[in-house]
């Protein structure tokens, strides 16, 4: 048998790998872009299949396409969906920035498993790959529904659960530290008491926001520009066509799209994505905080914090025996770090909506993906490996607590602010404690001080010993 087989286009004839599924456009543009190893993602290929798939079905129910050939490219966009020709979408991500390569690849791969199973041999078209399986669309209405839909169904079905888990978790930690008071810290020196139990309500209140934030973005990624075709005005597109298609999709995905309002808009900016990306970048920075706060906290063990003690996951180090790092947070300052780039790649591909298209689409849903995936699977492993585990140091609390000369905030109403800053300034330099320093100077009795240096009552509202 021939390694390869000859396929024709309207630009003339090409040799195809004999056994590959996709034909001579794919082939054509896998020799133009030999620039990197990145590939469009599973929901990105998955979103295609259930998009070109979903078209199918509209194409036959307005009568365009026989029922013959819609069930037959329906099943094989099932095989596209499930990954089974994940293989065959072998297009760099750095190619035709409308996606029509990519777009091709899938219309190639659908129409040669449709033409096999009609009988036909792979390349012979009995359904064709513009004619059949791209009826109604165009690339440029095609790749932006599919930049949607798998960027929504990542988000619904990755990211807001791993979010959900995430805060929960954060929220157990918050109630099981509520009785732990510790130094708070502000510009990084020492500050009034707070609970350990606080700082993690805390976050716990970040991750909320951030998740309500994701969930408003999620759903401008709801209109669909399916419909609107070579620029927007919809040519070649019968008008009962994106409703229908789009209604597939819904029901497809369990996810409730609808075509856009304005196709012009649709097609030419690509500025529901760049929001989507903010709101990823804002998760990102509120990521980085809670995992580098957990990192500081848990540092030492005998020269850092140690207000906390991280689990022990593996060796910190190929030369310091029985040295352990804090890993977890590590990779999760890196995972924001790299969300936080993508919003750049992201922004700078929504200004190129040159006219009626925007021309950097491959790489922003490749972006956006990646962000979505490594944040969904770097919370899941954070909250298993790390947060779940974490131990309060209750005695290194109270040690550090019991330093703190920030604790003489409290003596403000009764000896006044002046005296209590040389209280405070005595304490620091002398490693005293503000109790004693009090007594030392004969400020206030036993008494006075058990109830204006409570602890506990300075992390509540209100004023403490009142």
């Amino acid at each position: 048998m021939s390694e390869f087989r000859i396929e024709r286009d309207s630009m003339g004839d090409v040799q195809v790998p004999a056994t590959a599924w996709y034909g001579s456009q794919t082939e054509r543009a896998k020799n133009n872009f030999p620039i990197s190893s990145l590939r469009f993602p599973r929901r990105f290929i998955e979103a295609l299949g259930i998009v070109k798939k979903s078209c199918a079905i509209a194409n036959e129910k307005i009568g365009l396409l026989e029922a013959e050939k819609s069930v037959i490219i329906q099943a094989a966009c099932d095989k596209v969906i499930a990954g089974e020709m994940d293989a065959e979408f072998v297009l760099d991500i750095f190619q035709t920035g409308s996606g029509t390569s990519t777009n091709m690849n899938a219309n190639e791969v659908i129409s040669n498993l449709g033409t096999v199973a009609m009988g036909g041999e792979r390349g012979g078209k009995k359904i064709h790959p513009n004619d059949h399986v791209n009826m109604s669309q165009s690339s440029n209405d095609v790749i932006p529904t599919a930049m949607h839909v798998a960027a929504r169904v990542a988000i619904e079905r990755e990211l807001l659960p791993a979010l959900t888990a995430f805060e929960a978790s954060l929220n157990a930690k918050a109630a099981a530290f509520d009785h732990v008071v510790k130094s708070g810290r502000t510009h990084l020196m020492d500050a009034t008491p707070v609970r350990l139990g606080q700082e993690f309500g805390g976050y716990a209140a970040q991750m909320a926001k951030a998740r309500i934030r994701i969930q408003r973005a999620s759903e401008e990624l709801s209109e669909l520009a399916l419909g609107g075709t070579a620029t927007g005005t919809g040519i070649n597109c019968p008008p009962a066509f994106p409703v229908n298609a789009i209604a597939a999709i819904s029901e497809q995905t369990g996810i409730a799209f609808h075509e856009a309002e304005n196709h012009m808009e649709a097609q030419a900016s690509k500025d529901a994505y760049v929001s989507v990306a903010g709101a990823l970048n804002t998760l990102a920075v509120t990521v980085m905080k809670i995992v580098n706060d957990i990192r500081w906290l848990g540092s030492g063990p005998t020269s850092g914090l140690s207000e906390i003690l991280l689990p022990d996951l593996q060796p910190g180090s190929s030369i310091m025996p029985g040295k352990v790092n804090p890993v977890m947070s590590e990779a999760m300052m890196m995972v924001s770090a790299r969300v936080q780039g993508n919003l750049t790649t992201i922004t700078v591909g929504g200004q190129m909506g040159n006219f009626e298209l925007n021309v950097m689409m491959p790489v922003m849903a490749h972006a956006m993906l990646e962000s979505v995936a490594i944040l969904s699977n770097g919370l899941d492993a954070f909250r298993t490996k790390c947060l779940d585990g974490i131990v309060a140091n209750e005695a290194r609390c109270k040690e550090l607590l019991e330093l703190n000369p920030s604790i003489a905030t409290a003596l403000n109403r009764t000896i006044g602010y002046d005296m209590a800053a040389k209280v405070a300034k005595q304490s620091a330099k002398e490693r005293k404690s503000v109790r004693v320093v009090v007594k030392e100077l004969g400020l206030l009795t036993d008494e006075e001080l058990d109830a204006v240096l409570d602890v506990r009552s300075m992390t509540e509202a209100g004023i403490p010993g009142s």
